[in-house]
């Protein structure tokens, strides 16, 4: 799903709840339930996804790298410049380093990522001074909700 939404999301809040809505959506597709929503710097939405590394048979398709595939195709760029990420799970080191090469701006996440997380909780790629590009982030948005959709798809799996 990717267009661009002339809506604004001024809040953080806001930003997340489009990226739960996704994370819904996998949820129903038996995928692990991580949404992703990227925004321009005027806070519209540009694209939206969730995981699909089962539906695409594909270990990278999680909803960071397509979010930001479809980004860049439809700004026309790979630097995805001043604009926001928001994420209902800490980026994996994939999605971190990912999200630097694309030049994000800021990152903005819901549920810590204590077994993998590439954003704070294991290591803080987008945040490394030894690389040429830093990520403002901004954790614990609606986590609570976030920590939900995931617990309940985990439970229903034992």
């Amino acid at each position: 799903m990717c267009i661009i939404n002339i809506m604004d999301y001024k809040t953080d809040e806001k930003k997340m709840k489009v990226a739960l809505e996704q994370a819904n959506l996998a949820f129903d597709k038996n995928e692990v339930p991580v949404g992703a929503a990227i925004f321009d710097s005027n806070n519209n939405l540009i694209c939206a996804n969730h995981n699909r590394r089962e539906v695409d048979n594909n270990p990278t398709a999680h909803a960071e790298i397509l979010v930001l595939q479809e980004a860049a195709q439809i700004l026309g760029s790979w630097r995805l410049e001043n604009t926001t990420l928001a994420v209902t799970l800490e980026p994996d080191a994939m999605c971190a380093g990912a999200i630097v090469i694309a030049r994000i701006k800021k990152l903005i996440y819901g549920a810590a990522n204590l077994k993998a997380g590439a954003a704070y909780s294991l290591y803080n790629i987008p945040q490394d001074a030894r690389l040429n590009h830093h990520v403002d982030i901004k954790d614990n948005i609606l986590s609570h909700e976030s920590e939900a959709i995931l617990s309940s798809f985990f439970d229903s799996k034992r």
